[in-house]
């Protein structure tokens, strides 16, 4: 799912880093919100936020009493901007370990896969094991069918949103053999791929069932295997500044009082018409 940050980002958010936080009574919350991935964020038609994570985090922040302004901004710039204040909470942040670097996470709101969109026709065919559940970490199982995707991908350029797990995963599994194209959002790379000028695309299986449904997109198709493991962020939260305790324990509530009440299972059914209900676990 969304996404992870390269070694420069990295770099850049260590160095935004406060050492510690000191505890805080938290009553007002900066909410970074992308705004451009649908159906997790999106702008509406009257240039407001919308979407599942603007439904969730209203009724955590509800649940956590406290008050949240939600305030949206490029993906790049989220956990830069997070440590250095700009936002004290950021949205769709998948956990993975580089992030776990620079940022603390919540309880996962959220549990996700990621796979292909091809143009109908165009030039990869139909990739193997098409809608089955596919763990990265199992190799025995799962390295079999990484090299088939790699033999039909071979040469082709995959197009993927900048700065995202499904970036990474593209490069470490396929980038010696396909050329790579970055774009800032979902959106604009669906419009090279349906004008042929990449091969194919690679992002979260939740992005991949709603562009689907959406008219002018007839022509596209998911393929290949739902994915999750690896180096992919599929399990996603809410990302905070290191140390920031007490924010972390009040959101931790919410999110489980969330699960339990089914708001989340109602909520991204709403949006996704998939129960994305993680099983929750400490981090």
């Amino acid at each position: 799912m969304k996404k992870i940050f390269g070694l420069t980002a990295i770099a850049v958010a260590l160095a935004f880093a406060p050492v510690a936080a000191n505890a805080k009574d938290w009553t007002h919350v900066k909410v970074g919100i992308e705004g451009a991935f649908p159906p997790w964020n999106l702008m509406n038609s009257s240039g407001q936020l919308a979407g599942l994570d603007v439904d969730l985090i209203n009724d955590l922040c509800a649940r956590a009493k406290v008050d949240c302004e939600l305030i949206a901004g490029d993906w790049a710039g989220m956990i830069p901007g997070l440590n250095a204040g700009k936002y004290d909470l950021i949205m769709t942040l998948g956990i993975n370990d580089k992030r776990k670097q620079v940022v603390d996470f919540t309880l996962p709101y959220a549990s996700g896969v990621a796979s292909f969109l091809l143009l109908k026709g165009g030039t990869v065919a139909d990739l193997p094991d098409t809608g089955k559940r596919l763990n990265l970490n199992d190799k025995a199982a799962a390295d079999p069918v990484m090299a088939k995707i790699g033999e039909e991908l071979k040469g082709k350029t995959i197009g993927v949103v900048q700065s995202t797990s499904q970036e990474q995963l593209i490069n470490a599994y396929f980038g010696s053999d396909v050329s790579v194209r970055s774009y800032q959002n979902s959106g604009e790379r669906d419009l090279d791929l349906k004008a042929g000028r990449i091969d194919a695309g690679f992002d979260s299986g939740v992005y991949g069932t709603t562009a689907l449904a959406k008219p002018g997109n007839e022509d596209l198709e998911m393929s290949g295997p739902l994915m999750k493991g690896a180096m992919l962020a599929t399990e996603v939260a809410i990302g905070m500044r290191k140390g920031e305790t007490d924010l972390k324990a009040k959101f931790d509530a919410a999110i489980e009082d969330a699960a339990k009440a089914g708001t989340i299972k109602t909520l991204s059914e709403k949006w996704s018409k998939l129960d994305l209900t993680p099983t929750l676990a400490t981090n």
